[in-house]
């Protein structure tokens, strides 16, 4: 039986090995090596010439595939298969990796939300790690969902200052307690259907968190969040989980804090929600940095209490 061309989705990935799922059969793929290669063609006029390669210049990323990846490969019939293509992601959740050249690391790919959990107390929230992710997901147009877990420790009146300004810029803030019960119906449905990736530093509560919504998913999540993230370059095991209720989770493990692979191309002010609209009315425009010029609008809008003085401080920080 000849080799045959299939189409399924990477749902694991471990040293090398891709477990890609498709509506009959899970298949333990390979990477062809042409993926790792970028054929660079004549740009004379293509009448004038045949089409042939010039050169082969290796790709500029981690890994050409990630987790929810919607591949083509070849089945060999016997479980196994070679990957021959990535289809067009509709979405994709990178950051750059560790080392002294800038390579993309592509994490995840066709999710549908950022899911940040932070936990209420102990550890108490890093708002400015918050921030961060938030600002990561608002460079790929990714939908974000702020879950603050352990609330049963937590006074929540201390708390709703800061939500109230999360709510104010227009994120979702899911309030919720695996020992009380308290939001999670809501965290539920805000998951099913969707394939959402979890964002948030060991520690958090996202293993009850998730035993509490699937009993032993927090458990199977942890034990791959235990293997994984020991590398330099790239973590060495992820894996997508199914939701019984209906979606699919992926967790980050191993990547306390991401950075933006293009920093470089992205205006970082426009990143923060609550700034956008007062870009371009400096008095210096799209040279303004916000930081030290006279006549700053985003300033003005932090002495006038329409911008966090709180989040401003994050940008700073990032914008250093």
């Amino acid at each position: 039986m000849p080799d045959r061309l299939c189409q399924g989705r990477v749902f694991r990935k471990d040293l090398g090995r891709y477990l890609v799922r498709t509506d009959h059969a899970v298949v333990a793929c390979s990477i062809s090596s042409r993926l790792r290669k970028r054929l660079i063609y004549p740009t004379a006029d293509p009448s004038s010439r045949r089409r042939s390669v010039d050169s082969v210049k290796g790709i500029k990323m981690v890994d050409p595939i990630a987790i929810g990846d919607v591949v083509s490969f070849i089945d060999a019939g016997d479980g196994r298969g070679v990957i021959k293509e990535v289809l067009p992601r509709k979405s994709k959740f990178s950051r750059r990796a560790p080392g002294p050249r800038p390579i993309e690391q592509v994490v995840v790919a066709n999710i549908d939300q950022a899911v940040i959990v932070f936990a209420a107390a102990h550890p108490k929230p890093k708002w400015t790690l918050l921030d961060r992710y938030l600002v990561d997901a608002e460079s790929v147009d990714l939908p974000a969902l702020i879950c603050i877990t352990k609330m049963d420790l937590a006074d929540e009146a201390l708390l709703s200052a800061d939500v109230k300004m999360y709510e104010g810029i227009e994120y979702r803030v899911l309030l919720t307690s695996a020992m009380s019960g308290l939001g999670l119906d809501e965290f539920k449905a805000a998951l099913r259907g969707k394939v959402s990736v979890l964002l948030g530093k060991s520690g958090v509560g996202k293993t009850t968190l998730l035993n509490a919504i699937q009993p032993k998913l927090g458990l199977r999540v942890a034990e791959v969040s235990k293997s994984t993230g020991k590398g330099r370059h790239t973590t060495s095991h992820l894996e997508m989980f199914e939701l019984d209720f209906g979606g699919e989770i992926i967790d980050t493990p191993g990547m306390k804090e991401f950075a933006l692979h293009n920093s470089g191309e992205i205006d970082l002010a426009s990143l923060f929600r609550e700034m956008r609209p007062f870009i371009g009315q400096c008095r210096f425009g799209s040279n303004c940095s916000h930081s030290h010029e006279p006549d700053c609008a985003i300033k003005e809008a932090v002495l006038a209490g329409e911008i966090s003085e709180r989040r401003y401080k994050s940008y700073l920080r990032m914008n250093r």
